[in-house]
């Protein structure tokens, strides 16, 4: 049984955010946010999926 249920991120789809460990990437835009797995479009590393309860993306 999944986990997924467990966490929620604060993110939501349309919001911009900076990856805190990977600047370089640019700004990218929330395309998802389901359970703790979110993906975001960046400017220079185009789509990523990333797990919230690992990493805490900034909000800009």
């Amino acid at each position: 049984m999944s986990d997924q249920g467990a966490f929620r991120s604060f993110l939501e789809p349309g919001q911009w955010v900076i990856h805190p460990d990977h600047p370089e990437w640019g700004t990218g835009q929330v395309q998802s946010a389901i359970g703790s797995r979110v993906t975001v479009n960046f400017e220079h590393a185009g789509k990523v999926t990333i797990d919230a309860r690992i990493v805490t993306l900034e909000v800009s």
